[in-house]
């Protein structure tokens, strides 16, 4: 990915290639949500950055942090799914309202300077 996608494009991509990825099980497993972040981020050549179990407005979710691309065209996703089953969510952190959303960039520059120092 050469050049910057908006946020809105880049959710619609992502969006489009989990159509046949969504778990049909009632409660989603850790495993199985890897399995399917896994797959949507292989169809955009993301990386996982963390991934973690939460309570948002009384529902508990699967939540994974990733980014696209690198440098100055890096961008951060959110992807979340409820345990009991449902849609896959992606969007863009910068369009996030997910109090998780705010980790991501936060943990990249983390593990850069990780990197840097190793």
């Amino acid at each position: 990915m050469d050049a910057q996608l908006d946020d809105k494009t880049l959710e619609d991509s992502l969006a489009e290639s989990l159509a046949d990825l969504a778990p049909d099980a009632k409660t989603v497993s850790e495993d199985e949500f890897i399995e399917v972040v896994g797959g949507a981020l292989e169809a955009v050549g993301g990386t996982l950055l963390f991934k973690m179990c939460v309570q948002n407005e009384g529902e508990s979710q699967h939540v994974a942090a990733a980014c696209v691309g690198d440098g100055g065209n890096r961008q951060f996703l959110l992807l979340t799914l409820p345990t009991g089953g449902g849609a896959l969510k992606v969007e863009t952190a910068s369009r996030s309202t997910n109090p998780v959303a705010g980790i991501a960039a936060a943990y990249a520059g983390l593990m850069d300077a990780f990197q840097a120092a190793a």
